[in-house]
């Protein structure tokens, strides 16, 4: 067995222990490597703690201004990576922070910034500033990404291709109308997205260890320095809660479950079987092996990245379920589906707008690919406009479906007398059913695939990405 090693000066914790700690322990128990990225808001946050306890008396205004210098010399370190991290010593980007402003300005002003502080409200005041100003990030390019879909839906509104149930050719669409079908999906994970931003960004600072702070720190100014829009009102739920962490994750699940999905259709439409788009070469990969491929790897990317921020979000449900109250170290599990969840769903939003606004799409495969049998349900409605019941009019609609197989005849070029065999209240005006733009154009109800509705839908997805946060 690995020689035991002494607790450092410097841990916050370290005054209680007399025994040595097995380095895996020390190795095992560290987060540094990770939570270093939230080193600016921890030192933010470590400045507006000492402010408010100036204002309390327990900091001189000399001893804050020394602080506050510190810090901000701590963060130049990390930002021109001049920052040397202490294996052992530097267990988390807090214990990092305040051993390196001791070494600034002094252990004896360094030693008061923690005064009334725990790093349970310390770490989720952190976290929470930081997600808080991910998501934002995010928000702006989920919006960009659903601007270019409005855009296209609206300059390609003119080209029709088939819809699809069971992956079978079922009723002609517009191109512009499958777009806004994941659009508006996209758009209602904007709206999801604002509401979590809104439950994110609650302060803890100023919760202590659990019970609150025992000096009377001022919790509002402390909110207000750090852009929250207002308090977590109980401590211990306010030091314990993961709540926001676990709302993000499933929020991303939704939202990757979406772009899977939609990465799935193009996959299938950009094949040489259908051909109705193809990838710009930025976002296509070849093979080792066979020169004519052109790999959508972008798309399989998105729908494979899809899978592992499913598996974040389930993770870290069950370290949550059966932990008692209040901090129990099982959250430091925490970090790493965040800081991983948030970088898979950025980089996942800002691929899928590069995909989508080089895209080329090709109108010509698009209609070879509509199919008279595409207008059955078009003809069942010719005769619903007769006054037949519909069910008797699908009815009829399949028999000439049969017909039209069984002649080997294009549903579409069946001539007016066989159509009359199948049913007498046929009349000469029936070929007008056989019209793809027309079949389109019918479907006028909102949200239907007439031009006008989804120009509508073009309408209200501006109008969601223009909604207040």
């Amino acid at each position: 067995m690995a020689p035991s090693t002494k607790p450092e000066e410097n841990m916050l914790w370290g005054g209680r222990f007399t025994g040595g700690l097995d380095p895996l322990m020390v190795e095992y128990n560290e987060s540094i490597y990770f939570d270093k990225a939230l080193y600016k808001e921890d030192i933010l946050g470590s400045i507006a703690f000492a402010r408010a306890n100036a204002k309390g008396g327990i900091l001189t205004e000399e001893e804050f201004a020394k602080i506050e210098q510190g810090l901000r010399a701590v963060m130049q370190e990390w930002e021109t990576d001049a920052f040397t991290i202490v294996p052992g010593v530097d267990e988390d980007i807090h214990t990092a922070n305040e051993r390196r402003l001791g070494e600034l300005i002094g252990k004896d002003v360094a030693g008061k910034l923690h005064t009334g502080r725990s790093r349970n409200e310390q770490v989720a005041c952190d976290m929470r500033m930081w997600l808080r100003d991910r998501l934002r990030e995010i928000e702006g390019y989920l919006a960009s990404f659903l601007r270019v879909m409005a855009a296209r839906a609206n300059q390609e509104i003119d080209l029709v291709m088939p819809g699809y149930t069971h992956l079978q050719r079922a009723q002609p669409i517009r191109w512009s109308h499958w777009m806004l079908s994941y659009g508006l999906a996209f758009a209602a994970d904007l709206e999801r997205l604002r509401e979590t931003i809104r439950r994110v960004n609650k302060s803890p600072l100023g919760c202590g260890a659990l019970a609150g702070n025992p000096f009377g720190i001022d919790r509002e100014m402390m909110a207000a320095e750090l852009g929250f829009d207002g308090l977590l009102w109980n401590s211990m739920g306010g030091v314990a809660d993961r709540d926001f962490v676990h709302e993000m994750l499933q929020w991303a699940t939704t939202l990757m479950l979406h772009v899977s999905r939609w990465a799935e259709d193009l996959i299938v439409y950009s094949t040489a079987e259908f051909g109705f788009v193809r990838l710009a070469d930025a976002y296509s990969t070849g093979s080792s092996l066979m020169p004519q491929k052109k790999n959508p790897d972008s798309l399989e990317l998105l729908r494979g990245k899809s899978g592992r921020v499913f598996g974040r979000a389930a993770g870290f449900a069950m370290t949550l379920k059966g932990l008692a109250s209040t901090y129990n170290k099982d959250l430091q599990e925490s970090w790493e589906p965040m800081l991983d969840t948030v970088k898979s769903v950025a980089d996942s939003v800002r691929i899928a707008e590069g995909v989508l606004a080089t895209l080329e799409t090709r109108p010509d495969r698009m209609r070879q690919a509509l199919d008279p049998f595409m207008l059955a349900t078009d003809l069942a409605d010719y005769l619903v406009r007769k006054g037949v019941p519909f069910r008797e009019t699908h009815h009829i609609s399949g028999q000439c479906v049969a017909l039209s197989e069984k002649t080997g005849t294009p549903m579409d070029q069946l001539t007016y007398e066989q159509l009359r065999e199948v049913d007498a209240r046929f009349e000469p005006d029936v070929a007008a059913c056989f019209d793809y733009e027309k079949s389109v154009e019918m479907r006028s109800a909102k949200g239907g695939t007439s031009k006008e509705c989804v120009l509508e839908q073009i309408r209200v997805l501006n109008e969601m990405l223009d909604a207040k946060a």
